[in-house]
């Protein structure tokens, strides 16, 4: 198995890409929220990007899949903060469609990276 093979996949980049996005539009706003709901998406969005590369190294398509999955969970917790952000009017119309664009992109992506492992493991 390739070490660090993560670093080529693009849910990986794009995963990575959604972080630093979400980093950033967190600092203007009030301290009261960048410490409430910032924290939580901040572990969230880096859940995401940690349990792809994490489940890269496992020994099993099981154990990928399981990674993958918890992948999947963190970016649906993602959007929820997004959701609570925009609600809120403290991030606008336009980042929110970007942010939900992107989270949309990266759960396609796992999902097929999902789908083609099922296929390895079945011997398709």
């Amino acid at each position: 198995m390739e070490q660090f093979r993560f670093r080529k996949w693009q849910v990986y980049q794009d995963s990575q890409k959604l972080f630093s996005d979400i980093t950033a539009a967190l600092k203007p706003l009030p301290y009261e929220f960048r410490s409430s709901v910032g924290d939580q998406i901040t572990r969230s969005s880096l859940s995401v990007v940690l349990n792809i590369a994490e489940g890269s190294g496992k020994s099993s398509i099981k154990e990928l899949n399981r990674f993958l999955d918890v992948s999947l969970g963190s970016l649906y917790e993602t959007l929820a903060c997004i959701d609570t952000l925009h609600q809120n009017k403290l991030i606008t119309q336009e980042k929110y469609a970007k942010f939900e664009q992107q989270i949309q992109n990266i759960c396609s992506q796992l999902g097929g990276f999902k789908k083609k492992l099922r296929e390895v493991k079945s011997g398709r």
